[in-house]
């Protein structure tokens, strides 16, 4: 009898409970220390620590092969990686509310412990993301309860139905344009998805000789689970606790559309001879094979694969040489994002190397074609230094 292959990286998907644990972290540092400057360890964990671990472990690149992949995919032990991820999650919000209703915080202290808060829900839509291309109804309703704190739950129904339809072309609002600043993504991104969940839950509902005003409506229940949620803590701590929970799901949503932005910048998929768009492949998607961040974000940066075989677990994608590369994981591509010309400085170029020099067959912001026109297409030397 073969033996089972074993993943070396098994126990590490443990330490991605340090994530989500995050949001108890500030209390402590706080206790221990007396440094106020700790409600905001999130921020100093996400942008700051996870990039320097990230490039001091550098890169994975070991890869399962197809009978491995077989072998991962049925392991239960995954699974439960993710499952657990929601208590822990839950956990954190119900402290952080104690502590900014009864606690001593200042105005500037809260601000800090939402954004802290806030980017374990950013991550928390990313835990939902894994659990929400399942076909099991239980990983899909513990989809919209991971997405429930941050006031997203109908990114359920346009990633899974919207964005992996139409990615990597202009059509798609979670696909970013080269020439298109984070900022105007952020806003294209966010009511493009609303708009095209709303419109996608309305065809479905059609189908079946159904109306959109019923429970049935994965987006009204979706968000049904949100009122719940904020009305049942309002109701414990008070409507004083309110600005903080919508504090901490605006930044929830803006570090999922940050890296939205990140992960298709500037990629096209071509047409067929038939004029339709192309099947996604690996190169339809920017990837990162750094070890920490993917630990922490359920290879999230393999991104490629995760498009190409969108029923793959996470444990089982694979890094492709095809694909292009970030040149740094998501941590610090979120912090080059939120600086324009540093971005544009950086990833530009690689767009047009990935297309040969050619920036005609990028996805181009449409306001902007003309002048990546005019820098790349008019001097060859420079896109044949990209």
């Amino acid at each position: 009898m073969a033996r089972r292959w074993h993943d070396p990286k098994k126990l590490l998907w443990l330490l991605g409970m340090l994530a989500p644990a995050s949001a108890l972290l500030p209390s402590q540092l706080v206790l221990h220390t007396g440094v106020s400057a700790f409600w905001w360890s999130g921020a100093m964990l996400f942008f700051l620590v996870i990039p320097v671990v990230d490039a001091l472990a550098g890169e994975d690149g070991n890869n399962p092969s197809d009978a491995q992949v077989q072998d991962l995919q049925h392991d239960r032990f995954y699974r439960w990686c993710t499952f657990l991820f929601l208590p822990v999650q839950y956990a954190g919000l119900g402290v952080a509310c104690y502590l900014v209703t009864f606690g001593t915080l200042s105005a500037v202290d809260k601000i800090g412990y939402a954004v802290s808060v806030g980017l374990v829900a950013g991550i928390g839509i990313n835990a939902a993301h894994e659990l929400g291309h399942r076909v099991e109804s239980t990983e899909r309703w513990l989809a919209k309860i991971a997405l429930a704190q941050s006031l997203y739950g109908h990114f359920h129904v346009e990633h899974n139905r919207g964005h992996h339809a139409r990615v990597a072309t202009p059509a798609d609002p979670a696909s970013a344009r080269m020439g298109e600043s984070l900022y105007r993504f952020l806003s294209r991104s966010v009511s493009g998805a609303v708009v095209s969940s709303w419109e996608l839950e309305k065809q479905r509902l059609g189908r079946k000789g159904s109306g959109v005003w019923t429970i049935r409506n994965n987006v009204l229940n979706a968000w049904a689970m949100s009122a719940a949620l904020f009305g049942v803590l309002v109701a414990v701590f008070g409507v004083g606790i309110l600005p903080f929970l919508v504090l901490q799901a605006v930044v929830g949503v803006m570090t999922l559309e940050s890296v939205n932005y990140i992960e298709h910048y500037g990629l096209l998929r071509g047409r067929t001879p038939a004029g339709r768009y192309e099947r996604c492949a690996p190169r339809h998607s920017w990837n990162s094979d750094r070890i920490v961040t993917n630990i922490f974000l359920y290879h999230l940066q393999r991104h490629s694969d995760h498009h190409a075989n969108p029923g793959r677990r996470f444990q089982t994608l694979r890094t492709f040489e095809e694909a292009p590369q970030l040149p740094a994981g998501y941590a610090t591509m979120v912090v080059l994002a939120a600086v324009p010309p540093l971005w544009r400085r950086v990833m530009d170029p690689r767009v047009v190397a990935h297309y040969d020099g050619d920036v005609t067959r990028a996805n181009l912001q449409p306001s902007a074609r003309a002048r990546l026109e005019r820098r790349w297409v008019t001097d060859p030397e420079r896109a044949a230094a990209a």
